[in-house]
């Protein structure tokens, strides 16, 4: 019986599709929790920038260290995606909570890595499972979920723009809808009938994920993505916020709904770069994707200066393409990695990805001091150029014939 039979025979999978979709919507609020309310914690707590960036790049770190102990345990593989998730939900709520009580940054930072720790086992488990339920449209179902990741990042954003919420507000309000987001996975998501082979614990995995030549120019391509990614999500507010104050603009709420618009734009992105992955090729769209979002990089800079609906303009675009091949990557990885531990190969990836996330969110204020706001971004654009590059590469080989059904 060929694919496209068996997938006829799975009609709940759209509706497991929204109820993951939903869970992370829901469970990533936590991630840039506290960076949304930077100006206020800067205020109570005494902020220094430096102190101020590591509350971002602790969530970064706590995930890398969750990422590369899951990937070591082979968790992902070897233990029920959803209950993987349950868990994690219920560390990155109760530490996100606690933020309350830190009063300090040296607590405060303590907790974003805890926080970050346990949301890698939200992210790469729902991967996992939503790709049991799809062998044709992967591409297009996980965009999907990862334009909702997208989407509950963005939220706190939302939530601060609103005004007039206290910052411990914000982060009760997230907190909560982390740990929703994990109820939902446990009890109404189960896995779909295209599960992958049972798994049994083999710690050298980590080691042989990226001996696959095709998988390791996936990660290639990924990893230049994810140079670019958090650091723009980091950052876009104090940039947004210093191009307002140059041109004598009150910044109030609109920097905070401009960064809501800018990232949440991306699940769009997602969405679409799900459909161009299936239908014109994964490789082709990723490396479409980078050159149009290394481009923003270069370009938002010359415009700093210009009209605030020009640069929210360019914003936009950049937020949609920033994005929409991330899912890409992943649809990659499960189509070209040893099936037995495709939780596994995600969580790896997803971990160096992150460490190179964090060097470059580190970067950007040091970058600023030297050079100014108008240009920090500029930096991030070799991300993108060399994983385009990547990906003609894999487009080239005969692992190509592998993705998207032969369409590569």
């Amino acid at each position: 019986m060929n694919s496209s039979a068996l997938d006829e025979e799975s009609p709940g999978r759209w509706h497991m599709l929204a109820l993951l979709a939903l869970t992370l919507v829901a469970s990533m609020t936590t991630w840039f929790s506290a960076s949304a309310v930077v100006p206020q914690l800067r205020e109570e707590w005494g902020l220094s920038a430096n102190a101020a960036a590591w509350l971002t790049i602790a969530v970064q770190l706590g995930f890398v260290c969750g990422a590369v102990v899951s990937s070591f345990l082979n968790v992902a593989d070897i233990v029920s995606p959803k209950h993987v998730i349950l868990g994690g939900t219920i560390g990155a709520a109760t530490a996100n909570g606690l933020l309350e009580l830190a009063g300090a940054s040296d607590t405060g930072i303590v907790l974003r890595f805890a926080t970050g720790f346990f949301l890698a086992g939200v992210y790469p488990p729902a991967l996992k499972l939503m790709a049991t339920w799809f062998r044709r449209g992967r591409g297009v179902a996980l965009g999907i979920l990862v334009g909702a990741i997208v989407l509950g990042q963005s939220m706190p954003h939302l939530i601060n723009g609103l005004g007039g919420l206290d910052w411990r507000m914000v982060i009760y309000v997230t907190s909560a809808l982390t740990l929703m987001g994990g109820l939902i996975a446990e009890f109404a998501v189960r896995e779909g009938p295209f599960p992958f082979p049972a798994a049994r614990f083999d710690p050298t995995q980590v080691w042989r994920v990226f001996a696959n030549r095709g998988v390791r120019l996936a990660s290639f391509g990924y990893f230049g993505h994810m140079w670019e990614l958090f650091a723009m999500y980091a950052w876009f507010l104090l940039f947004f916020s210093e191009a307002l104050t140059a041109r004598g603009d009150a910044v109030g709420s609109a920097a905070a709904f401009a960064t809501f618009a800018v990232i949440a734009v991306g699940a769009l992105g997602c969405w679409l770069g799900g459909i161009l992955g299936d239908r014109w090729g994964r490789t082709r769209t990723t490396a479409l994707m980078m050159a149009m979002s290394g481009s923003c990089c270069l370009l938002i800079g010359l415009l700093f200066a210009s009209s605030t609906w020009l640069l929210l303009i360019v914003g936009l675009v950049w937020g949609f393409t920033v994005v929409a091949d991330s899912a890409q990557f992943s649809a990659m990885v499960t189509e070209l990695a040893d099936q037995t531990y495709v939780g596994t190969a995600l969580t790896l990836q997803l971990a160096v990805g992150f460490i190179l996330s964090v060097a470059t969110i580190w970067l950007m204020p040091l970058i600023a001091d030297a050079f100014g706001w108008r240009w920090v971004f500029v930096f991030l654009a070799p991300g993108p150029a060399l994983g385009v590059l990547a990906m003609l590469r894999l487009k080239s080989l005969p692992e190509s014939d592998r993705l998207a059904g032969g369409i590569g």
